[in-house]
This record gives structure tokens, sequence and C-alpha cells, in this order.
């Protein structure tokens, strides 16, 4: 009898090393799959803030939690169970939906970097989201839920491209992880950001002297921070977006792009202390370099189709009628 409860203790705790064992897999394999992906996400922290610019500061976080149920959903339940599917059934497709993915987020950090050099700017863009028309609400949640697919998309593939090699059960247990994980830290972030400047106005009114220089220090501080976020989310969008498309190539046999990157870094990589970091930003840059490239020319072949199709060249989120519409109803 006691031979036979110990038999069954020695499994019971084998079957917990096991469920141990697995668990660090997940969390192992959740670490890796959003480092990669961080590119991106910094992307949609950066994106998302102009969402909410301009709404009444009492609305501003409902907008925000609306976003973020919306971006949950998005990869909770549309994106995990569409790239399970293929990835166990047509495993082979996964790299080419990165590298659609990264001709994305090239072309539209392309499109950013174009716009900002060539001076072009968006008679939309300056509009606030109160000034959109009576319904701006709803319009400024359902684009920023749109936008937000799109990177969730790409989020989500890169994650899934980075733990292909697990068990099904183990990749939707990573993906989940990486879900809730990075929409938490998104729109948290969001959050800090667009309340950061009625922080500030708050502590302006504090009767201590450094409070209420602190307080002005973030009011005038944050258009700053903002414009930085936006310029390191560009970044990363060209950065992530280029990688893919190198490291996209290589697997496809076109190896002489990825080989002429290594062979750049190779003569920083030996240097003491700082190699690894010099190799690594040498890397990034050739990555970022190449996005700007790629999406340079999808740019080219682009614009000319959007601007011939029926409903007009693309207008920061709206189209021709609607941007029309949005300037009369600001001139009232």
């Amino acid at each position: 009898m006691s031979g036979g409860l110990v038999a069954l203790l020695d499994d019971v705790a084998a079957l917990a090393r096991i469920a141990a064992a697995s668990v660090d897999d997940v969390a192992a394999g959740a670490a890796k799959a959003g480092a990669k992906a961080a590119g991106v996400v910094i992307d949609d922290a950066a994106v998302t803030p102009q969402y909410v610019s301009g709404a009444d500061p009492s609305r501003e976080l409902p907008m925000i939690k609306r976003i973020f149920w919306g971006s949950l959903r998005n990869k909770l339940l549309f994106i995990l169970p569409a790239l399970l599917l293929v990835s166990a059934f047509v495993p082979w497709a996964i790299p080419f939906i990165l590298m659609l993915g990264g001709t994305y987020l090239c072309y539209e950090g392309a499109e950013k970097v174009w716009h900002k050099l060539s001076g072009h700017h968006e008679a939309d863009e300056d509009a606030p989201a109160v000034e959109r028309g009576p319904d701006a609400e709803a319009k400024v949640v359902k684009g920023a839920i749109t936008t937000d697919f799109i990177l969730s998309c790409e989020i989500m593939v890169i994650s899934m491209n980075e733990v292909a090699t697990e068990s099904i059960w183990v990749r939707a247990f990573i993906l989940v992880i990486v879900a809730l994980v990075i929409t938490v830290l998104v729109y948290g972030a969001v959050a800090l950001i667009v309340k950061m400047d009625d922080v500030g106005l708050h502590l302006t009114t504090k009767d201590s002297e450094r409070s209420q220089r602190f307080g002005e220090l973030l009011v005038k501080g944050m258009p700053a921070v903002l414009a930085a976020i936006t310029l390191i989310g560009t970044v990363a969008m060209l950065w992530v977006g280029g990688h893919i498309m190198l490291q996209g190539a290589y697997d496809l046999g076109w190896h002489a792009p990825y080989d002429l990157v290594h062979a750049l870094e190779h003569p920083f990589a030996g240097i003491a202390v700082v190699g690894g970091f010099l190799a690594w930003l040498v890397n990034t840059l050739c990555s970022a370099v190449l996005g700007v490239a790629w999406g340079l020319a999808v740019m080219a072949v682009v614009g000319p189709l959007l601007k011939a199709l029926p409903f007009g060249k693309k207008t920061g989120g709206h189209d021709e009628e609607n941007l029309h519409a949005d300037t009369a109803r600001r001139e009232e």
C-alpha cells in the first residue's frame, strides 16, 4: 500500500516537473516572441495617441478603453485562430505572410519619411477628433481599431514565426500571452502618455513650488515627447520591416543582401565591450535603409494605383469625399 502511494507521489512529482518545464517553455517562448515584435509594438504605441488628440479630456480614457478591447478582440478572436490554422495546415505560407506584413511596414514608414522630407502635409491631420462631425468618437475609435488590426496582425505573425517549431497548443498559449501582455503594455502606455499633460496641469495647482515646476515641465515637454515617440515609431517600422524583408529574401534563396549586411557588421563584432551593440546597430541601420528603399519602391507602384481607384487617394484615413465634408464643417 505504502509502495503504491510512494509510486503515485513520484508520478505526481514527475507530472509537476513536466508542467513546470512546460510553463517555462511557454514563458520563454512568449518573451522571445514579444521581444521580436517590439518594433511594431513601439509603432503601435506611437500611432494610437493621435486618435484621441483634441477629444474632451473626460472622453480620452473611455476611448482608449474601447480601442483596447477592440485590439484584444482582434488578436484573440480573429488573428490567433487564423494563424493557428495557417500554421497547422499551410505552414509554408507563414514566411510569405510575414514578408507581406514587412512590406506594409516599409511602405507606411517610407510614406511618413517622404511626407516629412517633401513638406507634404495631409489636410486632415491637424483636425482634432472633436471637429470631425457629431459622431467623431465612434469614427475615431473604429479607425484606431482598424489600424491596430493591421499592426496586431504583424505582431502576431512575427511572434508565431519565432515559435513555429513548438506544438500547436504551446503556440496557442504563447500567442495568448503575447496578445494579453502587449495589448496591456501598449494601451497602458498610451493612457499614461495621453493623460500626462493633465497630470502636469494638476501639479501646477499645488502649493509646492517644486511640484509646480515639474507640472509646467510636463505640460511643456509632452509635445516633444509625442514627437519623439512618433519618430521612434517610424524608425521601428522601417527597421522591423527591412529586417523581415532581409531575412525573408535569405530564406527564399537570395542570400546576397543578408550576407552583405553581416559582412558590414562583422568588423564591429570583435570590439571589446561594445562590439555586440555596434554590430546590432549596423544591422539595424542597414535594415532601416533597406526598409526605406523597399518602401519607396512600393510607394512608386501603389501611389498611382490608389489615385486611379474610384475612391481616390488615401488621405489620413479618410477618402476625398469625407475630407471635403470635414473641411466644410470646420469652415462653418
